[in-house]
């Protein structure tokens, strides 16, 4: 018989009860409840069926043939038994009749109904259509069917789903959990999205733009959505507002909230806040804010009974740093009593525009003539009965929070008021030296007075001083368009500003807005000084003004300040439906439209400085901050973007604070919580996709000699660089009986931030890294010596502290996140006098003495547990650690600043090849006290050099060290 047909038999067999087999020779004959045969020499123990019985008896010539057989001829045996065992018999039997029942109710192969068909009927189409089989298993497919499908879902149809009211319900029900920006759908639809801090963002566009996004903030206009930063809002006295908020900062580390020029609220600032009274310890980030220009004249809203004293404050943070800065505000400004939230106001509903429509015949019905006289279609009205409740409403702002939770607290004791405005408003960055040309294409204006409505504009009109005021911050507004970079603007101006509704000068395609050249901007002065006079030289004049005094006080007030004016736009926007219909009615297409009552918008826009700190590339990466009342996102985004802006997401953010060599929160602050919070979360993130890489595909980071590679220890680099200088002098031999395992202790350090202090130490490193660099007079700063070193380090907590540096390959490279920052030794430095443009040293390859304990021992080492105890030589067997990761070294960590061939400086926070300066660029924070020990130990001609290697390589770089302030 062939192998196919044993094949065949085996599977129809293998159902079958072990008692039953069937062989030529009766020897098994036995266990279908019947004596067992004496005198015969075979194993009493035949083969079960389903493995191998037939098989075993073709090898010893039995093979069995398919139907009766005669006696003698290899058929059944015919002799009986002599008597039988009742129980063994009943339970032969039972097996069989349990055999033949599932073999009946369970199918073989496929439990498709065709499977009974022949092979030349089925045909592959009856797997979808049950219609092409034959009549008589129609009715079983579709019974098999229904017991193998699913049940079917409960859900609305496609339509049903898609209908105003249920799309409403199902875009709030989506965001309880992680907030959507207004610009939500737009950048789901073009972006990676991620979850982040409580809201769902954009990370990258999925198309290449790398480049291109470079390109446009050093070129043109680079747009992002900064929506989800935190705002809160700080009312109250003026003297109370800057007593307590002094406590929360240092003049040591810059200008504080009670700068001049930001109190008066012509600009924005910026400061690290500390906790109350912890300078310089205990740091909680950067923040940005703005203080609401003075009352003037008497146009303002009434500021309380304390006159111009009564101030208005927004700090802005990143939304990592809010459970940080809310509580210390509260304690600082004693502000326990909470307000409970108002409830709804009723606002004015904007009545839609009359068309002008032709009125109904005279023959007209009288249902007609009522749906001409209102305005709608009929069909629209015939619905209008059928809505059953409320209609659904989409959520604006902090949406996930209940409306019984407070936002707002008082102080009966410093008279302040602490409001949260998170989500209250919109903003967004335009990045680039075109942005202005951007906003002035793309915003106008608002036009004049209007009759009076329940509006906020024609009440704001009503008042001279307001429309003086208004008619000022337009022109201001209209000289940009002569301005030929956004960095001509002073740093942190504001404009205040009351803009028409840029969806009504919405152009029909996209294209890019540019500004003017510098030749023609020299031409049209020079006409403007020559040819003509009067007015062209007071505007003239005036811009001179603007570019070298920035934006006037007055002028940087805006309505957007006021709530009742904001909650008064947001719930009066025009709708796109309506927008649509005013574009459909006008009778020259692509026209402007009709400006509505509702139809202006206060807004305010911030000036944002390029790169402040260094020599080199002083206004790349300036731009604008443009604010907005929320619920009015998309509808300045869309015209924002038909003017040629690229957009861009988290990535960007990052990309862009590295080329202007500034730290991005909260990346590169791992002294403050909200700093040390990401980092383990980046850390775990990291480790997981390490882990999830095959383990022959992943870098062996021990023999590489790297501890950390998805972290950085800077406590423990810190301590031991402190240990370093006390042992024996400070001299790199005290580094050797360091090897042993140290256990930092909890997390103390802090990020060097005097201003002073940073430009001695950037005097002494003596930036010379690139190009375009400023001649630097260093005449104040003292020599670098022992005792000066010894003095800065006293004075800033002894070698408890980081600073923050910028690193320049010297020659080719890219570094990599988490970098090393080495010392080089004297034979490195002798290497590089010699050949400047030689790769570096290289670290010899380490051993991994973990690699036995994570391997798993053999299958022939495993011992049972019972005897395990009593076995001796269970205890040669090397223990295996399930903690331990191929590749990485295990907690805790043994010296990291001896580990390698070179004493280790820090590590880096970020970096990449850097478009802007042409060469591999990192930024990242180094020991204090070590890098003073380095800089003592190099001559003046190499003062500032050091090595720098990625995690996965053993090639050294060297790099020099720039210090910004």
């Amino acid at each position: 018989m062939s192998t196919a047909k044993h094949r065949m038999r085996d599977k129809k067999m293998k159902n079958q009860p072990i008692n039953v087999t069937y062989s030529s020779q009766g020897s098994s004959h036995w266990r279908n409840g019947g004596d067992t045969p004496t005198g015969r020499g075979r194993d009493p123990s035949p083969h079960p069926r389903g493995q191998g019985s037939s098989h075993s008896g073709h090898a010893q010539g039995e093979s069995w043939v398919r139907g009766h057989q005669r006696e003698g001829q290899g058929g059944y045996p015919q002799a009986l038994p002599k008597h039988i065992t009742a129980s063994a018999f009943a339970k032969a039997r039972a097996a069989e009749v349990n055999a033949m029942v599932t073999a009946v109710t369970k199918t073989t192969g496929s439990s498709h109904v065709f499977g009974a068909l022949p092979k030349h009927m089925r045909r592959r189409a009856m797997s979808h259509n049950t219609k092409r089989l034959p009549c008589r298993l129609r009715d079983m497919s579709q019974k098999s069917g229904q017991k193998v499908k699913k049940e079917q879902s409960k859900s609305k149809s496609r339509k049903a789903r898609r209908r105003h009211g249920n799309v409403l319900l199902e875009f709030n029900r989506r965001q309880r959990k992680n907030l959507w920006l207004e610009t939500h759908i737009w950048h789901a639809k073009r972006f990676h999205m991620v979850k982040r801090w409580g809201y769902c963002l954009g990370d990258g566009p999925t198309y290449k733009c790398y480049r291109a996004c470079y390109r446009a903030m050093s070129s043109h206009c680079l747009l992002q959505d900064m929506s989800y930063y935190s705002c809160v809002e700080l009312q109250g006295p003026e003297d109370q507002l800057l007593a307590t908020l002094s406590k929360l900062t240092s003049k040591e580390a810059g200008p504080t909230f009670a700068a001049a020029v930001c109190v008066s609220g012509r600009k924005q600032g910026s400061v690290v806040v500390y906790r109350a009274g912890q300078y310089p310890l205990q740091p909680l980030g950067p923040v940005t804010f703005l203080w609401r220009p003075r009352a003037q004249g008497r146009g303002q809203e009434d500021q309380g009974s304390q006159g111009s004293t009564h101030r208005q404050l927004w700090i802005w943070a990143h939304p990592t740093m809010k459970t940080d800065l809310l509580p210390e505000l509260q304690a600082v400004c004693q502000c326990s009593e909470a307000v409970l939230p108002p409830g709804p106001v009723e606002h004015p509903v904007p009545q839609p525009a009359p068309t002008p429509t032709l009125g109904p015949g005279p023959g007209a019905c009288p249902e007609a003539v009522q749906a001409s006289a209102s305005g709608s279609k009929r069909k629209w009205s015939s619905r209008e009965p059928e809505a059953a409740g409320p209609p659904a409403k989409k959520l604006l702002g902090y949406s996930t929070i209940s409306s019984t939770t407070p936002v707002t607290w008082r102080s009966s004791t410093t008279g302040i008021v602490i409001s949260d405005l998170t989500m209250e408003m919109v903003r967004y960055r335009l990045i680039g030296p075109l942005s202005h040309s951007v906003l002035t294409e793309a915003l106008a204006p608002a036009t004049g007075k209007s009759r009076p409505s329940p509006f906020w504009w024609p009440d704001h009109c009503r008042d001279d001083c307001n429309m003086s005021l208004h008619q000022q911050q337009a022109g201001v507004f209209n000289m940009l368009k002569g301005v030929y970079s956004t960095a001509e603007v002073p740093a942190g101006s504001v404009l205040g500003l009351t803009v028409d509704d840029p969806r009504l000068t919405l152009p029909n395609k996209r294209s890019k807005a540019f500004g003017d050249s510098p030749e023609y901007l020299v031409i049209r002065q020079y006409v403007l000084c020559h040819v003509v006079s009067g007015v062209n030289e007071e505007r003239m004049r005036k811009r001179r003004e603007l570019m070298l005094k920035g934006i006037p006080e007055p002028l940087s007030q805006s309505s957007l300040w006021d709530r009742s004016v904001r909650d008064n736009v947001t719930h009066n926007k025009m709708t796109d439906q309506e927008v649509n219909r005013l574009r459909n009615d006008v009778l020259v297409p692509g026209s402007r439209l009709p400006t509505p009552l509702q139809g202006r918008v206060p807004v305010l826009l911030v000036q944002q400085s390029g790169k402040s700190q260094g020599t080199e590339m002083g206004s790349w990466g300036t731009g604008w901050d443009l604010l907005l009342p929320k619920a009015w996102g998309m509808a300045f985004w869309v015209p924002l973007v038909y003017r040629g802006v690229r957009i861009g997401g988290l990535r960007m953010s990052l990309k862009h604070a590295q080329n202007k060599g500034e730290p991005h929160f909260p990346h590169d602050y791992p002294d403050c919580p909200a700093g040390a919070r990401f980092q383990e979360e980046q850390e775990a993130e990291l480790l997981a996709k390490f882990r999830r890489r095959p383990p022959a595909k992943r870098t062996n980071y021990i023999k590489h000699g790297c501890l950390a590679p998805f972290r950085c220890p800077w406590q423990q680099l810190a301590e031991e660089w402190e240990l370093i200088v006390k042992e024996e002098g400070g001299g790199e031999e005290a580094v050797a009986p360091m090897e042993q395992e140290v256990t930092p202790p909890q997390s103390n350090f802090t990020v060097l931030r005097n201003r002073k202090s940073l430009r001695q130490l950037s005097a002494w490193c003596r930036p010379t890294s690139s190009k375009c660099q400023r001649a630097r007079n260093l005449g104040s700063t003292p020599q670098l010596n022992r005792n000066v070193a010894a003095s800065l380090l006293s004075a800033h907590g002894g070698g408890s502290s980081l600073v923050w540096t910028r690193l320049s390959l010297v020659a080719k490279g890219q570094p990599e996140q988490h970098a090393l920052v080495c010392v080089p030794t004297a034979e490195d430095l002798q290497l590089v006098r010699k050949e400047p443009g030689c790769a570096g040293p290289q670290e010899p390859l380490h051993t991994d003495h973990f690699k036995s304990r994570v391997k798993r021992p053999r299958k022939k080492d495993h011992i049972k547990p019972e005897n395990k105890q009593s076995d001796p030589a269970s205890t040669s067997i090397p223990s295996v650690n399930p903690a331990l990761t191929l590749g990485l070294w295990p907690e805790p960590l043994p010296s990291v600043t001896s580990h390698c061939s070179r004493v280790t400086l820090g590590w880096v926070t970020q970096g990449d090849f850097s478009l802007s300066a042409g060469c591999g660029e990192a930024l990242g924070l180094l020991s204090l006290t070590g890098l003073l020990h380095t800089l003592l130990r190099q001559p003046e001609s190499q003062r500032g050099l050091v090595l720098l290697r990625n995690p996965g390589s053993l090639q050294y770089r060297f790099a020099k060290i720039n210090i910004e302030v």
